[in-house]
């Protein structure tokens, strides 16, 4: 086996914010207070759709990572640089052939139902995830190489994998692969998703459904990550975690003193905010896949490659961003969020060249309109199906879309937006209805590529859900992502990642857009929340208020 990082090699942190950016939105912001008090309920006020189950092994969307961040924890994290750090694992090693890894756990850990922590629980976890009546999808994605874990004795477990996984640790920090209780498991999906339990600084004390889910402090809290403020409980007595999912009704609430911190911040309010006395930004980019268009190369049109580079020649994305998102975002044209080493661009392939778009639908054979200006062809008129859900995009990002649908309208595409609840949006891509989506993906590293852009990846898992919207089916990228999920050597698989994301963007499956954002504004009487360096969840863990 070769020793991995352990508990007390990782240095302890005490900034603020770990690898992001925690600004005040004055030039002259008050001076902080001299030190953590204790007590207090912090309100938090989120725009993110309400998730249908706490538990984020059931799914695993991003609103369930926000909440679960709170009460789970993780075996591993991630340091302000990207290094892999202790949490509930002490440390680790893996055998040279990267079929077996043992994760010693730190010991004396329990969950808040007085289960203790040891490696029989981390087993059932690995398997509530891989079961298929638990419908996960990001958390059963993540563990697809993990045929067993076994209790080599309490406080060590052994994961055998089928094929050597290079994002292993990374996958595992995740708050989708967070650590419950096997008691809390066995209640069943319907009272877990209820109230999941876990050994993190908060516990769900009730949730009203359309409202807010209520936590309450665990005062036996012993198990923070290695990069933490504080050792032991939290300082906050709990939080209120509500749910607003209008824009300007947040702000204002934040602005009266309702509520203490909100999330997903329009564009407009970030630039209304500057200069206020009374409110930090904490700008906390996603790792992992950029916000970006996917086109189904699946089916007609899109599986012809000369009318997926006309649509993506016919619009203007560079304009859109700029105009829309008011400095707050930068165009990307890269599959990969930019936080991410490996991520590789090539700005040529996106430029907005309309007639080239119109040559290229040509050769497609869609030469001719129809009265409304509408490309044809053999009496079909060129239409893509885009449906959007509305849970999922904020309003500057169905108004780039709707730019982006004047744009190729010009060209000759008749782009159907179809707003739709997330239910609904997950029907029609289930169904295959949709020639265009854009579904955020975050999962810390490069692993990501494997997970969006692998044929594997057009079979639904068991929930239903499958993540290669673009229907990429390419030997040569499966073989690159294979290659590189398989090498533990970082310039190798950092290589094979950029190769892959080559030839993605050179078969124009995807339109890249912009970094997927966290952008949440606190009020100066929050002290010492951060985001987490896994996918920059917020931790109030450290945390407390004036």
């Amino acid at each position: 086996m070769r020793p991995q990082l352990s508990r007390s090699s990782a240095v302890l942190a005490t900034a603020v914010i770990s690898a992001l950016a925690l600004s005040a939105c004055s030039s002259d912001p008050e001076p902080a207070a001299t030190g953590p008090t204790e007590g207090g309920t912090l309100t938090y006020a989120s725009g993110d759709a309400e998730p249908t189950c706490l538990d984020p092994h059931v799914g695993g969307n991003y609103p369930q990572a926000l909440l679960a961040t709170q009460f789970l924890e993780s075996l591993v994290s991630r340091d302000a640089d990207g290094a892999i750090i202790p949490w509930l694992a002490d440390s680790w090693t893996v055998s040279d052939d990267g079929l077996t890894w043992e994760f010693a756990l730190a010991d004396g850990v329990t969950f808040t139902d007085g289960t203790p922590l040891d490696a029989d629980a981390v087993a059932a976890n690995i398997a509530h995830l891989q079961d298929p009546a638990t419908q996960s999808s990001t958390g059963y994605l993540a563990v697809e190489k993990v045929t067993s874990v076994e209790a080599v004795d309490d406080l060590t477990a052994r994961f055998t994998l089928s094929e050597p996984d290079s994002a292993l640790l990374e996958s595992l920090s995740q708050p989708w692969l967070a650590i419950e209780s096997p008691a809390g498991l066995e209640r069943g999906i319907e009272e877990n998703c209820e109230s999941p339990i876990g050994t993190g600084p908060f516990v769900v004390e009730s949730w009203t459904k359309q409202d807010r889910v209520t936590l309450v402090r665990n005062d036996d809290y012993t198990s923070a990550p290695a990069d933490a403020g504080h050792d032991g409980s939290a300082y906050l007595d709990g939080i209120e975690w509500r749910f607003i999912p209008d824009s300007a009704s947040r702000y204002a609430a934040l602005q009266s003193g309702e509520v203490d911190v909100i999330d997903n911040v329009q564009p407009d309010v970030l630039v209304q905010a500057e200069g206020s006395d009374s409110l930090v930004e904490l700008d906390a980019p996603r790792p992992g896949a950029t916000n970006r268009l996917e086109l189904n190369s699946g089916t007609a049109p899109f599986d012809d490659v000369n009318v997926r580079e006309a649509f993506i020649r016919s619009v203007n994305v560079d304009d859109a961003v700029s105009s829309l998102f008011q400095g707050t975002a930068e165009r990307s044209s890269s599959p990969l969020a930019s936080v991410e080493p490996a991520a590789y661009s090539d700005e040529s392939l996106f430029s907005f060249d309309p007639e080239a778009a119109g040559d290229l639908l040509d050769e497609a054979g869609w030469s001719e309109t129809d009265a409304d200006g509408f490309r044809t062809k053999d009496g079909e008129r060129l239409t893509l199906t885009f449906p959007v859900s509305t849970n999922q995009s904020i309003p500057a990002e169905i108004s780039l879309f709707e730019q982006l649908q004047a744009n190729a309208a010009e060209v000759g595409f008749d782009v159907q937006l179809e707003l739709l609840d997330l239910a609904s949006w997950y029907e029609a891509l289930g169904a295959n209805e949709y020639d265009l989506v854009s579904a955020p993906y975050t999962k810390v590293g490069p692993d990501v590529l494997r997970i969006l852009y692998h044929s594997d990846g057009i079979t639904p898992a068991p929930s239903g859900y499958f993540a290669n919207h673009a229907q990429v089916d390419d030997p040569a990228i499966d073989t690159l992502l294979d290659e590189a999920s398989a090498t533990v050597d970082d310039a190798e698989r950092t290589s094979l990642y950029e190769e892959a994301q080559a030839d993605v963007l050179e078969g124009f499956y995807i339109l890249p857009l912009y970094d997927q954002q966290n952008h949440f504004l606190l009020s100066t009487d929050v002290h010492d929340a951060r985001a987490l360096g896994t996918v920059s969840t917020p931790s109030f863990a450290d945390a407390w208020l004036s």
